[in-house]
């Protein structure tokens, strides 16, 4: 079995399974997208016209240029590993579930995460892993839902070395 990455420091973030607590919320400081981000992000990622073309974006169903719904979910983690909610500790996870965009986000929008810790157990075949569930809403300046996912994220346990 190999041996879980160390994750000791004095500026790691290293928030542990342990530290998880069932009902947990935690509201992440916003992130702001302006036009020449969400040009930007879309012409490498999601080359859609109504996110990269502003006279045809005008014209389309969206009233004007909005962000990549991608760009809004990877804004959410950025927001969500900047306020220590995730660390060094977090091993990733298997996808996100229940991903939305019931609102465009347009540029000049400021962008909030919130999270919310749903359940955790422990991994039954990765003895040094726990399961965290958690619920990601993402609001803008206006309190309008923007994005909306949930995951299961896999975060190491702290061991007995470091308890």
């Amino acid at each position: 079995m190999s041996r879980p990455p160390t994750v000791e420091g004095p500026d790691d973030r290293a928030r542990h399974y342990e530290d998880y607590t069932v009902g947990e919320t935690v509201h992440a400081p916003g992130v702001s997208l302006t036009e020449s981000d969400i040009i930007d992000f879309a012409f490498r990622y999601d080359p859609q016209a109504f996110h990269t073309d502003i006279e045809f974006a005008k014209q389309s169903i969206h009233g004007g240029l909005i962000a990549s719904g991608w760009q809004v979910g990877a804004a959410s983690f950025r927001m969500l590993i900047q306020s220590g909610f995730f660390g060094r500790a977090s091993m990733g996870s298997s996808g996100l579930n229940n991903l939305r965009w019931p609102k465009p986000t347009r540029p000049g929008d400021t962008l909030y995460a919130r999270v919310t810790v749903l359940s955790k157990r422990e991994s039954r075949s990765r003895p040094e892993l726990g399961l965290v569930e958690i619920e990601c809403i993402v609001e803008n300046q206006r309190g309008e839902v923007c994005c909306t996912w949930d995951t299961v994220q896999l975060v190491l346990k702290r061991s007995e070395a470091m308890a």
